[in-house]
């Protein structure tokens, strides 16, 4: 099943973003060479694809994973969590209408 795992920054975490963001696209390119995910990528806290400085509010994933908790123990072992990027994340269970698959 598919899950969106959304992640809600810190304040002022972009410099704890760049340091750990390898290791988090690391985990992402993991899920991307199984086919197990969909999408992935940050929120600009501004109006912009390359927000500079302003940085960013949080991040979405959409992945497959056996289950929710299967799902939540992935998240919560990410980068970001551990560096205190994000100040909460939730997992949901996600039913993919558009695009079709």
């Amino acid at each position: 099943m598919l899950y969106a795992i959304i992640g809600e920054d810190m304040p002022a975490s972009l410099e704890q973003r760049l340091v750990s963001r390898p290791a988090h696209l690391a985990r992402l390119a993991e899920l991307d060479a199984t086919g197990r995910l969909v999408l992935g990528g940050p929120f600009p806290a501004i109006d912009s694809p390359d927000p500079g400085p302003a940085g960013f509010s949080g991040s979405l994933i959409v992945a497959e994973f056996d289950s929710l908790a299967a799902a939540q123990d992935w998240a919560d072992a990410d980068p970001y969590c551990a560096a205190g990027v994000y100040a909460r994340v939730t997992v949901r269970p996600f039913r993919q209408v558009f695009p079709r698959s």
